[in-house]
C-alpha cells in the first residue's frame, strides 16, 4: 500500500514505465532524519513551504533566515521561526486549519534537494521563542516522509549574501519600505503607521526603492 502514490500517479507511472522506479524511491523514504540530512537542513538559509487552507487551496511560501534558523530537534522533528511579514498570515493560518505541510530544501551550489512531508503546529513556548530573537511564533514539524529528488534542473546560485532583513541577534530588523506605500495608508497597524510618519510619510509606488538596500532612516535603532 503506497503512502505517496494514488491512482492518478500510478496511471502516469504505468504510462511511462516508471512504477518500479517510483516504488524503489518510495521504499527509500523515511521518517527520521539521517545525519547528513540534519547537517544539510541546519545549514540552509532558505527553503520553500507548502500549506493547505480550510478550503483545500494549496499555497507555497519562501522562508529565509540566517543559516541555522531551521533546527532539527529530534529524530523526526524540526522547527523554524515565523518573522514579521505582510500581515496576511497565510502560512500560519493554513497550518492552524490544516496541519499537513511539505518542505523543500535546495542546495543551489551543489545541485541537491530534499523533501519533507509531515504535520505542523504553532508554538509560542517561551523557551523555543528565545532561540529566535525577532520571531512572533515558531512552527514545529513532525516528519512523516523524508526523501531526496533529482537535482538536474537546479540552477546554480551561490546565495552568499543574506537579506538585510533577517533579524539580528537582538531581534532587530529594518523597517520595510513597502509599508510606506500610499497604497497601504490607513490599513497599517498603529505602530507601523507611527513609524511611517517618523520616517517621512507615505510614498507613491513609482518611488518605491525595493527592499534590497534599506535607507538609513529605516534601519533599526541602535
Amino acid at each position: 500500500m503506497s503512502v505517496l502514490f494514488g491512482a492518478t500517479h500510478r496511471q502516469l507511472q504505468d504510462e511511462h514505465g516508471t512504477r518500479k522506479l517510483a516504488d524503489r524511491l518510495e521504499a527509500n523514504a523515511h521518517a527520521a532524519f539521517e545525519p547528513q540530512e540534519r547537517a544539510f537542513i541546519e545549514g540552509v538559509a532558505s527553503f520553500f513551504l507548502s500549506t493547505v487552507d480550510a478550503h483545500g487551496q494549496p499555497t507555497v511560501s519562501y522562508k529565509g533566515g540566517a543559516p541555522g534558523f531551521v533546527r532539527v530537534r529530534g529524530p523526526s522533528e524540526l522547527a523554524f521561526p515565523n518573522y514579521d511579514g505582510n500581515g496576511m498570515f497565510m502560512t500560519l493560518g493554513n497550518i492552524a486549519a490544516s496541519e499537513r505541510v511539505g518542505l523543500l530544501f535546495i542546495d543551489f551550489e551543489r545541485p541537491h534537494r530534499l523533501r519533507v512531508h509531515g504535520t505542523a503546529r504553532l508554538s509560542r513556548d517561551a523557551a523555543l521563542l528565545a532561540l529566535y530573537p525577532g520571531a512572533d511564533c515558531v512552527v514545529e514539524v513532525t516528519a512523516t516522509q523524508i526523501f531526496v529528488n533529482c537535482g538536474r534542473y537546479i540552477h546554480r546560485s551561490a546565495g552568499a549574501t543574506l537579506s538585510p532583513h533577517v533579524p539580528d541577534q537582538n531581534g532587530r530588523q529594518p523597517f520595510p519600505a513597502w509599508k510606506r506605500l500610499d497604497l497601504f495608508e490607513g490599513a497599517l497597524p498603529e505602530a507601523d503607521a507611527r513609524r511611517v510618519a517618523r520616517v517621512g510619510g507615505t510614498i507613491p509606488l513609482d518611488e518605491y526603492p525595493g527592499e534590497a538596500d534599506p535607507a538609513p532612516s529605516l534601519l533599526p535603532d541602535r
